[in-house]
């Protein structure tokens, strides 16, 4: 009697084990980066932006005024060999007081994804 109950233990283990993987990767796969490497494009992407939104508050408080992301790269405020990432497009919208950084996601390549923005706030959030 012991070892049957052991094993339905066991049992009962290895199902709530299941169960808690099963939950966790088909909630992964919602937020449109459900392969590996799409997680680590993603996790590339949100650095990018940082790393842009870090470059226009350098350039603002040197110039007075936010820039394109041409002028970043060209001005050495941001070191960035190319201006996208594995199909994510990134797009810099500057002003004299604000700038908006919207990193467009590959839809036709990552159904589901999203597009992600960030402002002189540095807070990355889905596109409104």
């Amino acid at each position: 009697m012991r070892s049957l109950g052991s094993m339905i233990g066991l049992l009962v283990f290895a199902l709530i084990g299941v169960l808690t993987y099963k939950f966790y990767f088909s909630k992964t796969d919602a937020t449109g980066a459900g392969t590996p490497t799409q997680q680590i494009d993603s996790i590339g992407v949100r650095t990018d932006l940082l790393g842009i939104a870090k470059a226009e508050s350098t350039y603002q408080v040197e110039h007075n005024t936010y820039t394109s992301l041409d002028d970043l790269v060209s001005s050495g405020a941001l070191s960035m060999k190319k201006t996208s990432r594995d199909g994510w497009v990134y797009d810099v919208q500057p002003s004299d007081t604000t700038f908006l950084v919207i990193a467009h996601c590959p839809t036709a390549t990552q159904p589901g994804c999203t597009d992600l923005e960030i402002d002189q706030t540095m807070e990355i959030r889905p596109t409104q």
